[in-house]
């Protein structure tokens, strides 16, 4: 987590880190076993895994924060104060498995996708304690 704790200012908590669910490794193994006798399995088992152990996503008591890549950077952030939506997406197995996708959307920003995500309600639940908190602030 070394970019976000580079960059969060000194009053900025961390609140919640936001984590790929297990179901994404075995997505990324099973192409490795099995489309491994063709070169496209080992190239796509290995993307998978750059992009889980390069990907930072943390919700600070400020702001959401998201930084993919390795030798490239791409962040996005937003301020708690100005998401407007945050909508969850869960299929059956999801459900049953407790993995989904996030989508966040804000004034004056386009939509912030976390896709994979390890208790997706548990976040939702931090991202809006942390809204309300700053209505009431």
């Amino acid at each position: 987590m070394g970019y976000v704790k580079e960059t969060i200012g000194n009053k900025e908590k961390i609140v919640y880190t936001v984590e790929f669910h297990w179901v994404y490794n075995f997505i990324a193994l099973f192409n490795l076993l099995f489309l491994g006798v063709f070169i496209i399995g080992i190239v796509i088992f290995f993307k998978m895994m750059i992009n889980k152990w390069t990907t930072e996503r943390v919700l600070t008591n400020l702001r959401y924060i998201q930084k993919t890549g390795w030798i490239s950077r791409d962040t996005e952030e937003i301020s708690i104060h100005k998401i407007e939506e945050v909508e969850l997406k869960q299929s059956i197995i999801g459900r049953i498995l407790g993995y989904g996708s996030i989508n966040i959307s804000g004034t004056g920003s386009g939509k912030i996708v976390l896709e994979s995500i390890d208790n997706p309600l548990v976040f939702q639940k931090h991202l809006n304690n942390q809204k309300s908190q700053k209505i009431y602030d």
